[in-house]
């Protein structure tokens, strides 16, 4: 009996606990939408105009001649800042206060820090590669087998744009930690081919013929004067190096039209190769 007289008050309490809750919720929607709908309306155009300010950014440090390679560094370190910024203010509107809030984004700092160690050693790379300059904006340059053309040094990567116009975006941290190849430093590159003759060939003709025929080649440069010579001995002909000097714009181009120039000569003075199968000798096809 006692039973069902609490669980027919419970009964007859819960409309007006549910109620009590909704006004509290509702109070609470007052209270805070107009605040939200404010911090939205703040980060919204406060982004477009860190946008702005990024570009104006940008085209200050070009009109006072800040090279292309700290360019876009300056400006996304300049936007990263102010989008912090930007976030605190909006979060103190909320009614965080900012010195409080201001310990937590440090303790907070502290623990993703320690979370990402790789971006932040990323960052202090990018530092290093802006100021020791192993490369710029422009610079054909190879780490490991990534090789390119450097479009832009950002703050924890660098974005390569190869011969075959893919997009490769680096970690600054692997590239200060390997070893980086520069074509471009000294303004010239030498490529590096090989083609190999038999042992019956005559090698001075061949080397005259690669010679001449290089010396006709657009993309090879005349000064310094190209190189063939004798590599190694194989077991079963003669490795020749092939070293064209070229411009690092041209290194692909010069690339393939060095191995067309040879296959034509070799084909019209009937030179013959060594096939990887055996020592038979083959003719090569036009």
């Amino acid at each position: 009996m006692i039973q069902e007289t609490i669980t027919n008050q419970n009964t007859a309490d819960l409309p007006s606990k549910v109620k009590e809750y909704g006004g509290i919720a509702l109070d609470n929607i007052i209270t805070f939408a107009p605040k939200v709908l404010l911090v939205i309306i703040i980060l919204w155009i406060g982004f477009k105009l860190i946008r702005k300010v990024g570009k104006l950014i940008s085209k200050t440090l070009q009109k006072i001649q800040v090279s292309e390679t700290m360019r876009p560094f300056i400006t996304s370190l300049a936007e990263t800042i102010l989008k912090i910024a930007l976030l605190l203010v909006a979060v103190s509107i909320l009614g965080a206060k900012l010195s409080g809030l201001i310990t937590v984004v440090a303790a907070m700092g502290f623990a993703v820090g320690i979370a990402l160690q790789g971006s932040l050693g990323n960052f202090a790379s990018g530092i290093l590669i802006l100021f020791l300059k192993p490369y710029e904006v422009g610079d054909w340059i190879q780490i490991d087998d990534k090789f390119g053309s450097v479009e832009e040094i950002g703050i924890f990567s660098t974005m390569l744009i190869t011969p075959g116009s893919k997009t490769l975006i680096v970690p600054n941290s692997k590239i200060t930690d390997d070893v980086v190849t520069n074509y471009s430093k000294k303004g010239i590159v030498r490529l590096e081919l090989n083609v190999h003759i038999p042992y019956e060939e005559n090698f001075p003709k061949v080397k005259q013929l690669i010679l001449n025929e290089l010396n006709t080649l657009s993309s090879v440069l005349k000064d310094p004067v190209p190189e063939v010579g004798i590599e190694t001995f194989d077991s079963h002909n003669i490795v020749l190096a092939i070293r064209p000097f070229v411009l690092p714009n041209e290194y692909w181009n010069a690339t393939f039209e060095t191995h067309e120039a040879v296959k034509k000569i070799f084909h019209e003075n009937q030179i013959k190769v060594a096939y990887s199968e055996g020592v038979e000798l083959g003719v090569i096809g036009g």
